[in-house]
């Protein structure tokens, strides 16, 4: 078994929000919704290692929306400078950004975000 994808509710109507975090700031790639799905709202992205998907994230509207404050994706980098980089670009896009548990994961560095809709987000990568 292995896993396919993340699901993280938004609320409806914010996909371009959605992207200029999950798409610009994290660089993570918009893929098409199947036609079947797409008239629901929300985006799908996609991480590539070479032409394999090593990660995926469905926002999907949901018309209740609380953010999740605890539940959240964990997404690997490669290495310490790629952790970095990628913090100082979603902090100066202005997304709250926390390196209070930086050491705290054994065998990891990492930081914590929140999306623009609340929701929680963890960037680590391999401590050595």
């Amino acid at each position: 078994m292995r896993l396919h994808h993340v699901q993280i509710s938004m609320p409806r109507g914010e996909e371009s929000e959605a992207r200029r975090l999950y798409g610009e700031a994290l660089g993570l790639a918009e893929v098409p919704k199947p036609a079947s799905l797409a008239g629901r709202g929300g985006c799908w992205f996609r991480a590539f290692k070479a032409d394999a998907v090593v990660a995926e994230i469905h926002l999907g509207v949901d018309d209740s929306f609380v953010p999740a404050k605890k539940a959240h994706p964990g997404l690997v980098c490669d290495s310490i400078h790629e952790l970095e980089t990628l913090a100082e670009r979603i902090g100066s896009m202005g997304y709250e950004l926390s390196w209070a548990e930086r050491e705290t994961f054994e065998g990891y560095l990492r930081f914590h975000a929140r999306d623009g809709f609340g929701n929680r987000l963890e960037i680590m990568t391999p401590a050595s």
